[in-house]
This record gives structure tokens, sequence and C-alpha cells, in this order.
């Protein structure tokens, strides 16, 4: 099955979108199953390697899919590479801004606040991955917050969960080198509170999920980060798809939708 039909067809349109700060894209789009509620809510934080032309239209399917299934989804938008003040570091404020904003919209739409899991794909799977470590920043480093919103757990399909290794392997023809920008003078503080590699153990339960043939970002990437975690005591999850490639993960028609299903559910 060609599972690249969700980069191109147009979404199921959301309930309502919604700023979470200024700006053209800072927003995210919220679905609502049927009912009143309090429903469990699916942070989704789309792929694309950081980059400009790739928005979160694709995440639609999977977001409705997680609708129907009875999950409020908020999917997430944020400045990327090309827009004003995308990248390193107002990708990661983006989406914790994004992520946060969850606390003023859970009374009035109905969201549960204590089952809230943050899923993404690919560079989405590093800023998922990054909110999940959010946590373990300390006062004085860049991207500190003083009490980011806690969650039950994260879910990365084929993430990009190690930005220093995506840097060598000149992943996306230098995509992850641009997000992070290779040359600054302070790109080993960059690595430190930006790559969820440098910021293990996690402190939060986290299901990694990677087909063993993804020519997008290489599964050794996951492998490496689930030895690493176990080692270290975190509470981590290896779902590792044999003959899986990149987009299988993220198209609710595809024969392997069911194991993320798995590994959503296994979280709340």
């Amino acid at each position: 099955m060609n599972s690249t039909w969700v980069l191109d067809e147009p979404q199921p349109p959301p309930d309502a979108r919604i700023a979470y700060g200024e700006g053209p894209h800072r927003f995210g789009e919220l679905r609502l199953p049927a009912g009143p509620g309090p429903h469990p809510v699916v942070v989704f934080v789309h792929g694309g390697f950081w980059r400009a032309m790739y928005g979160l239209e694709h995440a639609g399917h999977l977001c409705a899919d997680l609708t129907r299934r009875g999950f409020a989804t908020w999917s997430l938008e944020f400045r990327r590479v090309g827009h004003a003040g995308g990248g390193y570091p107002g990708t990661l404020e983006d989406v914790a801004a994004g992520l946060d904003h969850l606390r003023v919209m859970a009374p009035s739409r109905g969201l549960d606040l204590s089952r809230v899991v943050v899923m993404g794909h690919s560079a989405g799977g590093q800023l998922a991955m990054w909110l999940a470590a959010r946590s373990r920043l300390q006062p004085g480093q860049p991207l500190y917050a003083a009490d980011p919103l806690r969650f039950r757990g994260v879910v990365s399909l084929a993430g990009v969960v190690d930005l220093e290794q995506g840097v060598a392997r000149r992943l996306g023809d230098g995509a992850v080198a641009a997000f992070v920008g290779e040359g600054a003078p302070d790109l080993a503080a960059r690595y430190a509170v930006a790559s969820p590699a440098m910021l293990q153990p996690l402190p939060v339960p986290q299901v990694l999920v990677h087909g063993t043939v993804d020519d997008t970002v290489p599964v050794e990437m996951s492998d490496a980060f689930h030895t690493r975690g176990r080692a270290l005591g975190a509470p981590i999850t290896y779902v590792r798809l044999e003959g899986t490639g990149h987009y299988e993960l993220i198209d609710p028609r595809s024969q392997e939708w069911p194991r993320v299903m798995e590994a959503l559910q296994s979280l709340l």
C-alpha cells in the first residue's frame, strides 16, 4: 500500500483552529469526539524536517481517525526553518507553548488533562520527545520552563531522536543541520537542551515505533535510543516493525496502524 496519500489528499476539517500565541504559525487544530467529555487528548506534532514548506495539513487524516476512536486531538503548527524565528530555539518555544495551551482550553472544551499523550512523526518525533524531556532542563539553561504541562507519555513515530547523529548523517539533505544551526558557536549547548538523546533518561513513559526499511530516518537511531534508555532505567518500549517504511506509521489505512494504536493506548 502506498501510504504517501496522506501528504496529498485534502484533510478532513478540524472542529476549530485556535491560536496559542502571536503570529501566523502559532496555532493548533482541535478535533473533539462526540459527547461532553472530559476526553483524553492526543497532542500531535507533524513531521517535514522542520521546514516551512511542510505544514500540519497531512496530519488531519490521522487526527480524524483518532477522534473517531474517542480521543480529542490537538495538532500543533509552529514556526519552521524558513519562517522568521523558525528553527532553534523558536520551533521548540512554539511547541512548548502549544502544549501548555491545553490548560487554557481544557475547561471549555471538555479536555481531560490527566489523560494526555504526545505523539510525533519524524521531525515531529524529535519535538514530541523533547516535550517529554523538557522538565529535565535546569534553571539558567535555554528553553527552561518552571512549570511545563505534565502528561502520561509520548509516542515517537520514526522520530529524529538524536540531533547530533542527524547532522552527522546529513538527514534530509542537511535539514537537521539547518534546524539546529550547524556551525553555531554554542552548538554543543544546543544539542544538550534540544536533542532527546542528550536528555535521556526521559522522565515519562515512552514508546518508539520505527520501521526497518525507513529510508528517511534510519531505524538505527531508534535502536540506539532504546538501548540507551533501557540502560539508564527509563520507562521505554520499542515497537520495531519489520519491512515498514516511513509513512505507514501516520496512515490510518495501513496494516501498521493498529500497532500505532496499541502504542498509544498502552500509555493511557
